[in-house]
C-alpha cells in the first residue's frame, strides 16, 4: 500500500490534514492497493471478486471505474445496477431489481461480441439465498461461464457468502474489511480532528483508529461529521463515546463493569490481567515511535482462556476488560453454535468475527468454548465441530497485530482444549479464576452489601464469610460469587418486603442459606440422637491438635444428605498433609459413634459412613501414603498383586490404626463429659451453633499444626 513519507510518523501536523473531504476522495485516498489490484486484474483480463460492505461498493465502483477510463487504452464497462432502461416504453409485467438485473445479465452475456468488462454490484443477492442457490442463480452460474469474451467484477457483502461454483470463476479476489492504519491521515478533516483532542497543532491518529479499524472510508465519512462537542477537548471521552454508540451493531454492546468497584478479590487474577493486557495497551497509547508501537502491538495476546468452576465470574473479568478498553463486547454460547445444518456453524462464526472487526475495539467472548473445542479425536457429536475449531482459528489468525480484536474463551476444563488452539499466537493467556477464598468472599460481599444496601453488621459478614465456606448444601460445588450474589439478593428482598431498615444479622445470613432447603421434621428421639451425635464429632475436634478449628454445628438438617453435621474452619495449611492430621481426622470421625454408645447406651445406622470413611483413611494411610510399618505403597501401579502375606499384615495395620484411634476418641469424650452433655443442651434448644456459640460453653482452645 502506497504511503507518503510523513505516514512514518504517529504525529501529523494539523494543517496537513484535509479542511474539506467528500466520500469519493476519501474512499480513493483510502484503498490506494486495492483500486490498483482490480486494475491490474482487469487489464490481465481476469475476473475480480470484491468483498466489501454493500454500503462502500457505489463509491468504491466509481474510484475503479474512473481509473479505467483514465488509462493510457481506457476501458469500459456496463453496470449492471438492476434498474429498468428510462428510455424504453412501461412495461407493466416489469418485475423486481433480481429480475432485471438477471435480464440484463443475459442481454450482457448473449449480446457481447467482443471483449467487454461486466460488473456485477449485487452478485451475492442473485445468487444466494437462505438454505442456498437461489432460483435464479440456477440460471446465472451458466451465464457467467457462457461468453469467455467477458470480464467479471463481481461484488460481495462480507456478511453473505457465495457458492463454491461462484466464487471458483474468480481468480482474483480483493477484501476490503474497515481501513489500515496509515491511511486514516487522508480520511479526517481538520474540524473533525478537533474533536478528539489533539493539540492545536498536532493530530494522534493512532488511539483513533482503535476505535474505527473496522469502518470502511464510506461509513467512517458518514460518522465523523456527526461527532459534537468542544475542539481541544481536555478529555476527549465523550467524542469516542459517540463513536462507540455508532459503530455498536447486533449483538455488540459496550459494557460497563469496573474492574476494581464491580469485582470484589480476586487480587492475584486483576492484577496478572492488568500488568498482562491492560497495561501494555495502556504503554503503546503512550508510545509516538511507530516501531515500538508495532512490537508493544505484536506481543499482546488476541486469544485467552479464563477457566475456571461455574459461577466465579469468567465472563464478568471479559467485560471489565471490555469497559477498561472501551470496546465493545459479544457473548457467545458455545452449545448455541452448533447447527445440524452443513456449514451454518461455521458461517456463524464468520459472523461474529465480522460484526466484532466492524466494532473494533471488540471482544468476543465464547462460553463453553469446551463445547465444541475439545481435542480432535475426542469428539462424539456430529463432527461439525472440527469444522468449527478450523474455521475459529482461521477467523484467529486473519486479524491484523494492530486490530484491536480479542478472543476470550471461558470454559471449566481447559484440559479438554484442542491443542491447536492453545499455540502461540492464538489462545496463549490463560487466567484462572478459581473458587473464591475468604478474603475474596468479604470483598464480593462488601461490593454487594454496598450496591444493594443490606447494612451488613460486622458480626453479619464475618459469619456469612464463615458460612459460605466449603461446599453448598453438602454436594461437589463450592460457593462462588453467583452464589453469593444469590444470598445477597435473597436478604435485600427480605428486607424490602419487611421493610427493614436496621442491620443484617447473623440469623438473616442463616435464614437466607437455608430458605430453599425443605428442613425435616424430626422427633424429640431423633433431634437427641441427633445432638449426642454430632456434639460427639466436635468435642473430639476440639481435643485432637492437628484437627482444624470448629466453625459450626447444626441439628437441622439443612444440609443436603444429613440430618445434622459439624463444619470445619480452613486448615492452617492448604497444599501439605500430615500424618497426624489425618489420624486426628480419624479419631474425630469416630466421635459420634462413642458418644451414642456412652451417652444413649444404643448405636445408630448414621454412624456408618463414619466408620466407612474412617476405614478408607486408614486403608489410605498404609497403602497408599506409606505410612505403615513398611516403606511400600500399593495401588499406583497397573499390574499391583500383593501376596496374601503382605495382604494380611497391611489388612492388621489397617485395624490396629481402627482400634488405637476408636480407643483414643473414647477417652476425650469421658474425660470430658461435661463439655459433651452442655453442648448437647444447647444444641436441642438452638439447633443450630456457630463458633462463638461453641466457644461460649466448651471454649475454643489453640491448634497447632
Amino acid at each position: 500500500m502506497a504511503t507518503s513519507p510523513s505516514a512514518a510518523t504517529t504525529k501529523i501536523a494539523l494543517s496537513d490534514l484535509p479542511e474539506a473531504l467528500d466520500t469519493f476522495a476519501a474512499v480513493q485516498a483510502a484503498y490506494p492497493a486495492e483500486v490498483t489490484a482490480v486494475i491490474t486484474a482487469i487489464r490481465e483480463n481476469l475476473p475480480v471478486l470484491i468483498e466489501c460492505d454493500k454500503g462502500l461498493t457505489p463509491y468504491l465502483w466509481r474510484v475503479i471505474r474512473d481509473q479505467l477510463r483514465a488509462l493510457p487504452t481506457p476501458i469500459t464497462s456496463v453496470y449492471l445496477n438492476g434498474r429498468p432502461d428510462p428510455n424504453a416504453p412501461p412495461n407493466p409485467m416489469q418485475g423486481g431489481i433480481m429480475s432485471t438485473m438477471l435480464g440484463q445479465l443475459r442481454d450482457a452475456v448473449r449480446g457481447a461480441t467482443e471483449q467487454q468488462v461486466i460488473v456485477i454490484p449485487h452478485l451475492d443477492l442473485l445468487v444466494t439465498g437462505q438454505g442456498g442457490l437461489t432460483a435464479e442463480a440456477k440460471e446465472v452460474v451458466p451465464l457467467l461461464y457462457e461468453n469467455p469474451m467477458l470480464v467479471w467484477i463481481g461484488f460481495k457483502d462480507p456478511s453473505m457468502p457465495l457458492p463454491a461454483v461462484i466464487n471458483t470463476l474468480f481468480p482474483r479476489q480483493v477484501t476490503i474489511l474497515g481501513g489500515a492504519r496509515d491511511r486514516l491521515r487522508y480520511l479526517i478533516t481538520q474540524r473533525e480532528a478537533r474533536k478528539f483532542g489533539c493539540s492545536p497543532t498536532e493530530f494522534y491518529p493512532y488511539t483513533l483508529y482503535t476505535y474505527v479499524s473496522g469502518l470502511n472510508a464510506a461509513r467512517l465519512r458518514r460518522i465523523l461529521p456527526a461527532v459534537n462537542g468542544e475542539d481541544f477537548p481536555t478529555h476527549p471521552r465523550p467524542a469516542y463515546d459517540q463513536l462507540r454508540q455508532a459503530t455498536q451493531c447486533g449483538d455488540i454492546a459496550v459494557p460497563n463493569v469496573d474492574l476494581n468497584k464491580d469485582i470484589g478479590g480476586y487480587k492475584p487474577v486483576k492484577e496478572r490481567l492488568q500488568a498482562e493486557i491492560l497495561d501494555m495497551l495502556l504503554e503503546r497509547n503512550k508510545l509516538t515511535d511507530p516501531a515500538a508501537i508495532k512490537a508493544i502491538e505484536g506481543l499482546v495476546p488476541r486469544g485467552m482462556i479464563f477457566w475456571g468452576p461455574p459461577g466465579t465470574g469468567k465472563t464478568l473479568f471479559a467485560k471489565a476488560m471490555a469497559t477498561a478498553l472501551n470496546a465493545a463486547i459479544t457473548v457467545v454460547s458455545g452449545p448455541e453454535l452448533k447447527s445440524k445444518w452443513v456449514g451454518e456453524s461455521e458461517e456463524r462464526i464468520r459472523q461474529i468475527f465480522l460484526q466484532a472487526r466492524q466494532a473494533a475495539p471488540s471482544i468476543i467472548v465464547f462460553d463453553e468454548l469446551d463445547s465444541f473445542a475439545t481435542a480432535r479425536g475426542t469428539y462424539t457429536g456430529s463432527g461439525v465441530e472440527h469444522s468449527m475449531v478450523n474455521q475459529l482459528l482461521t477467523e484467529m489468525d486473519g486479524f491484523g497485530n494492530n486490530e484491536m480484536v480479542f478472543v476470550i474463551g471461558t470454559t471449566n476444563f481447559p484440559e479438554s482444549l484442542d491443542p491447536a488452539l492453545l499455540r502461540p499466537g492464538r489462545f496463549e493467556f490463560q487466567l484462572h479464576i478459581p473458587y473464591p477464598d475468604a478474603d475474596d468472599r468479604r470483598a464480593v460481599l462488601s461490593v454487594y452489601n454496598k450496591k444493594l444496601g443490606l447494612q451488613f453488621s460486622d458480626a453479619a459478614l464475618e459469619y456469612a464469610i464463615r458460612r459460605t465456606d466449603g461446599p453448598v448444601d453438602g454436594g461437589n460445588t463450592r460457593y462462588s460469587g453467583d452464589h453469593l450474589q444469590a444470598l445477597c439478593r435473597s436478604i435485600a428482598r427480605d428486607r424490602i418486603r419487611k421493610q427493614r431498615t436496621d442491620a443484617t444479622e447473623p440469623a438473616d445470613i442463616e435464614r437466607a442459606l437455608t430458605a430453599n432447603i425443605d428442613l425435616p421434621t424430626l422427633t424429640t428421639h431423633e433431634e437427641h440422637v441427633i445432638a449426642t451425635h454430632e456434639a460427639g464429632h466436635a468435642i473430639a475436634a476440639l481435643h485432637c491438635p492437628h484437627a482444624p478449628p470448629l466453625d459450626r454445628i447444626s441439628i437441622r438438617g439443612d444440609l443436603a444428605g444429613a440430618l445434622g453435621f459439624v463444619q470445619y474452619g480452613k486448615e492452617a495449611h492448604k497444599h501439605i498433609t500430615s500424618q497426624n492430621q489425618l489420624l486426628d481426622h480419624i479419631c474425630i470421625l469416630f466421635g459420634g459413634r462413642e458418644a451414642e454408645a456412652q451417652h444413649l447406651e444404643d448405636i445408630h445406622t448414621g454412624s456408618s459412613q463414619d466408620v466407612q470413611r474412617a476405614t478408607d483413611l486408614a486403608r489410605g494411610l498404609i497403602e497408599q501414603l506409606g505410612m505403615g510399618s513398611k516403606l511400600r505403597i500399593w495401588g499406583n501401579e497397573k499390574h499391583d498383586n500383593p501376596s496374601e502375606t503382605e495382604k494380611l499384615r497391611m489388612e492388621a495395620e489397617v485395624h490396629a490404626i481402627l482400634e488405637a484411634q476408636q480407643t483414643r476418641c473414647r477417652n476425650i469424650l469421658t474425660e470430658h463429659r461435661d463439655e459433651l452433655l452442655a453442648l448437647r443442651s444447647i444444641l436441642l434448644e438452638k439447633k443450630t451453633l456457630d463458633r462463638s456459640g461453641m466457644c461460649a460453653i466448651v471454649g475454643d482452645k489453640p491448634k497447632t499444626h
